[in-house]
């Protein structure tokens, strides 16, 4: 996960130099791949100066290349196939603090899918499918290194844990700005996916509830009653 964020933010962090910045406005703005002249006359730099930037862009993982012939251009003595840049297919993303809003959307979507096809209420699909998306998260991260463990899993996703003697408090709500709109539903979603981790990873005793507080996540990890 920190290998991740690194790489995101020095992705990010390329668009801070203007000549790159307006170089990858104008390949992103164009319906094709762009080569660097035209690119180039684009922005109103010199050549050498495109081809510096977009190959920087290029290696932050800003841009893909493809190698392709003018028009009309084949066979031999055609000459090397051009450079052309277009926009990664990847997303970038960085939040301060995590968020994961993309997970709640994934939950939602299955939420939806499920009360529609199998005609069941939606608060019911909701919690089976943050459940289910807490024990997907924590049996992929038990099958990439062979064990796991609770607070790394809480951690790779937003939650920002501090283990005490008493359990486990969550410093970062993943989810903020949902959760601050649509509290009660949020919130709701939000144990079910930590009690589908504590399925994966829980040791007996251990549960998460409803504890919210100023500056924290809604949810606690502590021993059951």
């Amino acid at each position: 996960m920190a290998d991740e964020f690194d790489e995101q933010v020095t992705s990010v962090a390329a668009l801070g130099e203007p000549i790159r910045r307006e170089l990858y406005r104008y390949v992103v703005a164009q319906d094709g791949p762009v080569g660097r002249e035209q690119a180039a006359a684009g922005v109103g730099v010199a050549h050498h100066v495109a081809k510096f930037h977009l190959d920087r862009l290029e290696a932050d993982g800003l841009l893909e290349v493809e190698y392709r012939r003018p028009p009309g251009r084949s066979g031999p003595g055609a000459g090397r196939p051009a450079k052309l840049y277009r926009r990664a297919s990847r997303d970038i993303a960085v939040n301060l603090p995590d968020r994961r809003y993309d997970l709640a959307g994934r939950v939602m979507a299955e939420a939806i899918t499920a009360a529609a096809q199998q005609g069941i209420p939606m608060t019911g699909a909701l919690r089976d499918a943050a459940r289910a998306a807490g024990r997907a998260l924590g049996e992929r991260a038990r099958a990439q290194d062979g064990h796991g463990d609770l607070a790394g899993v809480l951690a790779e996703n937003g939650y920002e844990p501090r283990v005490t003697a008493d359990g486990v408090t969550l410093a970062n709500c993943p989810f903020h700005s949902l959760a601050d709109r649509y509290t009660d539903l949020v919130c709701g979603m939000n144990l079910d996916l930590i009690h589908g981790l504590l399925d994966v990873f829980g040791p007996a005793g251990l549960c998460a509830r409803l504890d919210p507080a100023p500056g924290r996540c809604c949810v606690t990890i502590g021993a059951g009653e």
